[in-house]
């Protein structure tokens, strides 16, 4: 019996497999730590890269000869830098000056509703044969107008978090840049066809 008790006391005394124990609770803790860093890494630099190459093209779409489909092209080329599988979606609209932007087409409230409706007259100012509430148009417009150029890129991160909800979940980032094209031509003016709101 004494034996037993020695054996006893020294299986108590013996710290050789804490280590390990502490190691394994660790090691989750710590590497889902290391993985959100590097997915932040990625997210801040891909963020980073695409707000210079939106800043570009735009700038490069302002010109008499700016071409928008090799505008898109050099973006989608700078952000597989840090986003080698990134799907790319962009927009732009044009608005004949800054600020027209957000502005409704011009129309007689006369039910003060704040809506074109009820056969109220309208002014077609953008020509597409319809009240528009933004009296942007879709397209890089023309001389003199002002785009609002906006890109979502979309990725897989390289460095997916797991056990963490919606950690291995793709990443979208969003840049905007707002240009005036240059003055290579007379600006197109607004349109004044009338409508009635439905």
């Amino acid at each position: 019996m004494p034996a037993v008790k020695a054996r006893l006391r020294g299986l108590l005394a013996d710290e050789s497999g804490t280590t390990v124990m502490e190691f394994g609770l660790m090691i989750t803790v710590f590497m889902t730590l290391m993985l959100g860093l590097f997915d932040l890494g990625q997210l801040a630099y891909t963020q980073a890269i695409l707000n210079g190459a939106v800043q570009e093209a735009a700038r490069t779409s302002s010109l008499e000869g700016g071409n928008t489909t090799t505008a898109d092209s050099r973006v989608r080329e700078l952000i597989r830098v840090s986003a080698p599988d990134a799907t790319i979606a962009t927009t732009r609209v044009s608005y004949f000056d800054f600020a027209d932007i957000d502005r409704p087409e011009s129309w007689n409230d006369a039910d003060n509703d704040g809506l074109c409706n009820n056969s109220e007259a309208y002014t077609d100012e953008n020509g597409n044969g319809q009240w528009d509430e933004d009296i942007g148009e879709d397209g890089n417009g023309g001389a003199g107008d002002v785009v609002i150029y906006t890109v979502t890129a979309t990725y897989a991160p390289l460095f997916p978090i797991p056990f963490y909800p919606g950690g291995s979940d793709n990443r979208s980032v969003t840049s905007s840049a707002v240009k005036k094209n240059q003055p290579f031509a007379d600006q197109t003016g607004y349109g004044s066809d009338a409508g009635n709101c439905d």
